[in-house]
């Protein structure tokens, strides 16, 4: 039986040494080497969260540039914004800050 088994033409093909040099070839570039699949598939991913971020830091920065305009406009502008957003009063006013429950 095992006779049959070494003289096999199956053993032969696969204890060939270039056989057998191509498939740990193959193995260490597919598994090992620097640029592998498990290498690749998680640069991809990366990929595709930067390009999110890219994204939403561009709304960002448009937004932020409408502010930025929008205070550069003039005086009153500015002042309005202060209010808003810091709670900003003149001396002879009393601020009321209504909270909104849902």
């Amino acid at each position: 039986m095992k006779k049959d088994l070494l003289k096999s033409g199956a053993f032969k093909i696969l204890s060939n040494k270039f056989v057998i040099a191509s498939v740990v070839f193959a193995a260490w570039i597919l598994f090992f080497d620097e640029n592998s699949i498990s290498r690749h598939l998680r640069d991809r991913k990366q990929l595709s969260e930067m390009v999110q971020q890219k994204a939403y830091y561009e709304k960002r920065i448009a937004a932020d540039r409408e502010k930025f305009e929008e205070l550069h406009k003039g005086k009153a502008e500015l002042e309005k914004f202060a209010r808003e957003q810091y709670y900003m009063s003149k001396p002879d006013e009393d601020v009321f800050i209504v909270v909104e429950e849902n």
